[in-house]
């Protein structure tokens, strides 16, 4: 497809942050570019190159003119895995085409290149009180976050021999209009009037970060001349339990959350006995992150409460 140069690439254009990052370039007055893996046109009018993220994409013809690469585009979880090595299928994407991409960026001079990671990279929970931090020694423990890790290695290495500033951005869950799995299962049985066992979830804090915080941030990190080689973290800067969430979720639909007020205890064990580990892990532990290296260095303050996150979310809740 024949696409007008943009002075921003975005890869991952038609997705979730894709989609709400362009119309805010668009917005600024940047020529966006996006890149997907089929061709079109979005909404705002943004052409969409369809490009695959593997070890030997020809990115040519998407980087002339270009300043910025803000890269989103990534092999995401699946529900259901089919690949016979889920880590070997992981690294090809989100490692090797990361540093294909990457590679061929900084041939042609490309500025900067911000890689949109994600708080796995730091691990999958934190204890009681404690945050991640941007300097954290990296712990992950699925492909998924492993492949990301290896990919913020590779570009700081590409960094340090190009002179390409790299910029890295782990965010945590992110919601908003649009939001899909679980995050709006939960919105659409609070909704429902359903009682939910999660009362008791009082002790745990989750950070999230909504979609309007996250593309505030990853213009910064375009923009601001001090995210050159650094590494952010991302969230609304407010924490929440579990049994909170709901609360605050059933305020923004206008419909109370029923909440039984169930042990956690018997929570793990019933999740326990039907497989479901990893998903009470989600709900009942805590994952909570530190931004202030991402404000101090930034002079960044997340524009969107939770609470009116929340709310923008429940207005583009899908039936």
């Amino acid at each position: 497809m024949n696409t007008a140069p943009g002075d921003i690439l975005l890869t991952g254009a038609s997705g979730f942050v894709g989609q709400a990052l362009d119309a805010r370039l668009r917005r600024d007055g940047h020529r966006v570019l996006g890149t997907a893996r089929r061709s079109g046109q979005l909404a705002s009018g943004t052409p969409i190159a369809a490009m695959a993220l593997t070890p030997d994409q020809d990115w040519s013809g998407c980087l002339v003119h270009t300043r910025a690469v803000v890269h989103l585009a990534a092999r995401v979880h699946v529900m259901d895995e089919r690949a016979a090595d889920p880590l070997a299928a992981f690294r090809l994407a989100n490692t090797a085409g990361t540093l294909n991409l990457a590679r061929q960026a900084a041939a042609v001079g490309v500025r900067r290149f911000v890689f949109v990671s994600s708080i796995k990279v730091n691990g999958e929970q934190t204890p009681p009180g404690g945050a991640f931090r941007f300097d954290d020694v990296p712990a992950p423990l699925d492909p998924y976050g492993v492949s990301k890790r290896e990919a913020e290695d590779g570009l700081r290495q590409l960094g340090a021999s190009s002179g390409m500033e790299i910029v890295i951005v782990r965010p945590p869950l992110v919601y908003g209009p649009g939001v899909k799995a679980n995050f709006a299962a939960l919105m659409r049985a609070v909704r429902s009037g359903w009682p939910l066992p999660l009362g008791g979830v009082t002790s745990n804090r989750r950070s999230l970060v909504a979609l309007d915080n996250l593309v505030d941030l990853l213009v910064h990190c375009i923009h601001h001349p001090a995210a050159a080689g650094q590494t952010f973290l991302a969230s609304d800067g407010e924490d929440l339990s579990t049994a909170e969430l709901l609360k605050r979720m059933g305020q923004a639909l206008g419909r109370p959350a029923r909440l039984l007020p169930v042990p956690v205890s018997l929570l793990e064990i019933g999740a326990a006995l039907v497989g479901r580990r990893a998903v009470a892990q989600r709900l009942l532990g805590s994952l909570q992150v530190d931004i202030a290296h991402t404000r101090k260095a930034l002079g960044w303050t997340p524009p969107v409460s939770v609470d009116e996150g929340l709310r923008r979310a429940a207005t583009g809740l899908a039936t």
